[in-house]
């Protein structure tokens, strides 16, 4: 959904903070492929996956995956390098929920290698002005997720919230930002995962399929 959700334009440079195995930018690549990605991870064993799908997806060319820690970013990248940024962000803080048992799954779910000012914080300095920040987050921290991108001039301008079913809270957010933008946020009509009978509706599947596929 993620990679569904981000416009993404041809020639502009892109980068995937935290790529973990890479699905994210191997997915963008697909639908614009005329772009250039770029992700990163703290964790090689993650990273060497994310470079074999690149190869199985014969997109070694247009995807780079390297090793890198976000809260580094001022040491390993020149500041507004980038059009557009994307991340599916840890999930949690850390000591805020029950952490997985796998060291690289609470990594990624409980925020051990990164807070969300952090990635706030990275996104910005990747980002040249009126550059764009996709992600996705529980929507319990949506409030937390906005203070954070006005603080650092990076302002929320559309967001679309994810729900299990139409009876059901939304679990998680899609979010636009951009930096150096001005005010004002579109609050875009709902994701349904599951419709009333518990089918998948078309807007969940719409977010599967590659440009030109029924």
């Amino acid at each position: 959904m993620l990679a569904r959700y981000a416009r993404i334009k041809a020639s502009e440079r892109v980068a995937e903070m935290g790529c973990a195995h890479g699905a994210v930018s191997l997915i963008m690549a697909k639908r614009m492929p005329s772009a250039g990605y770029e992700g990163f991870d703290i964790n090689p064993d993650l990273v060497k996956l994310a470079v074999r799908n690149a190869k199985l997806n014969s997109a070694e060319e247009t995807v780079k995956f390297f090793v890198s820690d976000l809260r580094e970013h001022r040491k390993n990248f020149a500041p507004e390098s980038y059009d557009a940024v994307v991340m599916n962000p840890p999930y949690d803080e850390q000591g805020s929920s029950r952490p997985s048992s796998g060291d690289a799954m609470a990594k990624a779910m409980h925020g051990r290698t990164c807070t969300l000012s952090e990635v706030v914080a990275c996104a910005k300095y990747l980002l040249r002005n009126r550059g764009k920040f996709f992600l996705v987050i529980r929507a319990k921290r949506i409030g937390e997720l906005f203070h954070l991108l006005y603080e650092h001039n990076v302002k929320p301008k559309r967001f679309r919230a994810v729900h299990p079913k139409p009876d059901r809270p939304a679990s998680v957010v899609l979010v636009e930002a951009v930096r150096a933008s001005g005010d004002g946020v579109t609050a875009e009509h709902p994701l349904f995962i599951h419709g009333p009978g518990g089918e998948y509706t078309e807007a969940l599947l719409d977010a599967y399929r590659l440009p030109g596929e029924d």
